[in-house]
């Protein structure tokens, strides 16, 4: 079983919500981690680990198939001097949780703001005046966190305030005041979060073996 701690709670609370956001099974503890069988066309499972272990280092050992990922928070060079030299590091994540949230801002009244409930899981649509896809993104809220999931914007809608407009309204729709608000972001994506009141809790670095 995982330790328990403040991160690797934070951290079982978003990857639970996040399989539930994607139809995933929930994550089981394994080796010092939690382990998601994916069984997808890209991917098959993933461990994720709230700091490095010696499981993490057995399974970088052992694994040979790809499309098995190993995910840590912690940076880079972290993930990459307990792993053999064929895995390879990706572009690095952060995983990060809101602070109070920012005043809400107007959006172009062009747009068209949709939101889907169905169970835990809400969806924010904002279409533009042709009807495209302009921005979007999901929420899961469980007992113990509130998680974002695939919050995107157009390139051609970008800078107009969409991004923060999807959040705020996931946020409305769905959120427990009593719940932190959890996500990893990219890299361009921390700078956003960040400019809106969210903090760092950890890098989140991943490695997967080259797709032959």
């Amino acid at each position: 079983m995982a330790a328990s701690d403040a991160l690797t709670d934070k951290l079982h609370a978003w990857l639970s919500a996040r399989s539930i956001a994607r139809g995933l099974p929930a994550p089981v503890a394994d080796q010092g981690g939690y382990r998601v069988d994916t069984e997808s066309d890209i991917e098959t499972r993933r461990w994720v680990f709230a700091r490095p272990t010696k499981g993490l280092a057995e399974l970088g050992a052992t694994i040979r198939q790809p499309r098995h990922l190993l995910k840590l928070c912690g940076d880079a060079s972290e993930l990459r001097a307990i792993l053999p030299d064929h895995w390879q590091i990706q572009p690095p994540g952060y995983f990060m949780q809101a602070g109070d949230p920012p005043a809400e801002k107007p959006i172009p009244d062009v747009y068209t703001i949709e939101i889907d409930r169905a169970g835990d899981i809400t969806h924010v649509r904002i279409t533009s005046p042709d009807a495209d896809l302009a921005a979007s993104g999901y929420a899961v809220q469980t007992r113990i966190a509130f998680i974002y999931d695939r919050i995107v914007t157009a390139p051609d809608h970008r800078r107009k305030g969409l991004g923060n407009a999807v959040m705020a309204t996931l946020r409305r729709a769905g959120h427990d005041r009593d719940t932190p608000e959890l996500l990893v972001a990219t890299s361009d994506g921390r700078a956003l979060y960040a400019s809106i009141g969210w903090r760092t809790l950890s890098p989140y670095s991943t490695a997967a073996l080259p797709d032959t």
